[in-house]
């Protein structure tokens, strides 16, 4: 299973983001792609545990039930609902978060697993950081799919 910890991974999901152009547009969903990547930035924040978001009670209800969605080898489906506090609605600027966010992937890759944030996530619960590794592939996968690289 692809996991951002393996470098191979790291590398690949770094060439589709420089793939990425500001005009680069989704085949889902409503962000453009400079919020989509200030999107992806945010959630490497909580993951690395620079930002901590408080669990929603539908989370808290079902989230631990719905955790494989996040861990498993299946894709994230389209148009799944997103963290409240990391809904990007406001216009940015797509060298910037473009940077932004590969800079994150790398300092995650390179602090590697023992650095994962223990706080949990704010709709699934717990996470191991092996979890982590694998969710943070995917859930950069899936925006990256959305703009087709």
């Amino acid at each position: 299973m692809k996991n951002i910890f393996y470098l191979l991974n790291t590398e690949e999901i770094l060439n589709r983001i420089d793939n990425l152009t500001p005009n680069s547009q989704p085949q889902w969903g409503k962000m453009d792609v400079a919020q989509m990547l200030a999107h992806c930035s945010a959630f490497q924040d909580i993951a690395m545990g620079n930002s901590f978001p408080k669990r929603s009670l539908l989370g808290r209800l079902v989230g631990r039930f719905a955790k494989p969605i996040f861990s498993n080898e299946k894709q994230v489906p389209r148009n799944m609902s997103t963290i409240p506090t990391i809904l990007i609605t406001d216009q940015k600027e797509f060298e910037l978060e473009k940077e932004k966010l590969k800079q994150k992937i790398i300092t995650f890759q390179k602090e590697g697993p023992e650095k994962c944030t223990t706080h949990p996530h704010p709709f699934f619960g717990k996470f191991s950081s092996e979890e982590w590794g694998i969710g943070i592939y995917k859930h950069l996968d899936h925006h990256l799919r959305q703009f087709g690289v």
